[in-house]
């Protein structure tokens, strides 16, 4: 599939089947799974990095954010998603602007929790999911060309897959860690 960006229209060869208005959609999807897998992704590969927070406490004795939002994650996603927008046919900036309110909407998303006494990682549907998928949508919507229905739909796609890609990963992740541990006893 090749998508071109020209300006304020789309251009789109390769895909026979698929109907132009969904490739902005796509694109949309893309970028903001890419902004919020890739931080855990390297927490996976690299383990523990700096938290943003410093580890901190608010007038509440909560952490602001918790220990799983850290610089390097937060880097990562401002780095890669640009990359991605590029290789998939739009501009730098937009995968920027994605990745900027993904990871926006990811630390609201924390904050709230902790401020709720929820431990960093602790799972919520629905507020784990929708800032992280909203605020990029809207932010996308004009350089993208997105409706509103298209943001709803894009924002319902990414809560779907993220509530049923989260846990998976997470088995993998402890699959992961289990298996490159070193065993107990020495070989």
């Amino acid at each position: 599939m090749t998508v071109l960006y020209f300006g304020p229209r789309w251009a789109v060869t390769g895909v026979a089947s698929l109907p132009p208005h969904w490739i902005p959609i796509l694109i949309a999807l893309a970028l903001i799974l890419v902004a919020n897998a890739t931080p855990a992704l390297l927490g996976l590969l690299l383990g523990p990095a700096r938290p943003i927070d410093g580890r901190h406490l608010g007038v509440d004795h909560h952490p602001w954010l918790g220990a799983s939002k850290t610089w390097r994650g937060l880097f990562a996603a401002l780095l890669t998603t640009p990359l991605l927008a590029l290789a998939l046919g739009v501009p730098w900036w937009l995968g920027l602007e994605v990745a900027a309110g993904a990871m926006l909407g990811d630390l609201l998303a924390s904050f709230i929790k902790r401020r709720i006494g929820l431990a960093s990682s602790t799972s919520v549907p629905l507020l784990d999911q929708l800032p992280e998928s909203l605020i990029p949508a809207v932010l996308a919507r004009d350089g993208l060309q997105l409706a509103w229905p298209d943001v709803a739909v894009l924002v319902a796609s990414f809560t779907v897959l993220d509530l049923v890609l989260t846990p998976l990963g997470k088995g993998l992740a402890r699959l992961w860690r289990r298996l490159s541990s070193p065993r107990a006893g020495g070989p």
